[in-house]
């Protein structure tokens, strides 16, 4: 473990601590609702990956904070700790965001070797960090035509903001990831191969999320984006 590494640590609790504190603090002094600070929470901590390939110079290391948070998000689940990300009627979904986050990041990212695919890893969960999360608030406000898999009920406007948000990020994510100072050692794409592997991964990760029960799309989804990355994105460069 390097002094980078307990920077790292010592930096991505600090900023989850302070992500739930802010979250809480919205939801009491400033009147708006507990899905808008999950929403928030969500994309906070989706968005702390970057973070995390910035800080860390060990992959093993750098798991960690999302590891322990497969304990923590299920005790405060379990004990309904947070009432800015939790009900009584939540599911377990922060529980399995944090497991898949850090299944693929064990898979996935090796930095300062030339089998480093941080970016797919990325990828996967920018789908669930931006797709899922657009999603729900699109839906939830401008979802008119609805449709219904098993018990879980969404709307074919929130599918539509899933796949073109999922799409944008993922696209993004594997243009400008690749070769940058966050992952130096990944082959690079070019934006043509960018484009059409999102465009396929987010078409599987619209699917997964329209017909995964409740809570589950946080593994379906990234966990399923990443892995059409995985197959597609070798096949273009």
């Amino acid at each position: 473990m390097t002094q980078r590494d307990i920077i790292g640590l010592v930096v991505s609790y600090l900023y989850a601590g302070s992500l739930l504190a802010l979250a809480e603090l919205i939801r009491r002094y400033l009147g708006l609702g507990r899905e808008f600070t999950r929403k928030l929470v969500h994309i906070g901590a989706g968005m702390w990956i970057f973070g995390v390939l910035a800080l860390f110079d060990n992959w093993y290391i750098g798991v960690i904070p999302f590891a322990t948070f497969i304990v923590l998000n299920w005790i405060a689940y379990r004990y309904r700790l947070f009432a800015a990300i939790d009900s009584d009627d939540s599911s377990p979904g922060t529980v399995y965001f944090a497991i898949s986050v850090t299944l693929l990041f064990v898979l996935f990212w090796r930095p300062e070797s030339t089998a480093d695919k941080a970016h797919l890893a990325a990828a996967g969960v920018m789908a669930m960090t931006w797709g899922d999360a657009l999603a729900a608030i699109i839906g939830r406000r401008w979802g008119r035509h609805r449709y219904q898999v098993g018990t879980g009920s969404r709307s074919f406007e929130g599918s539509v903001t899933m796949f073109i948000a999922s799409a944008c990020a993922m696209a993004l994510t594997l243009l400008l990831l690749p070769g940058s100072a966050l992952s130096p050692s990944a082959v690079a794409l070019s934006a043509g191969a960018a484009l059409l592997a999102a465009l396929i991964a987010a078409a599987i990760a619209t699917l997964a999320e329209g017909i995964s029960p409740a809570g589950t799309d946080n593994l379906s989804v990234p966990l399923l984006a990443a892995a059409a990355l995985a197959l597609v994105v070798p096949l273009l460069i």
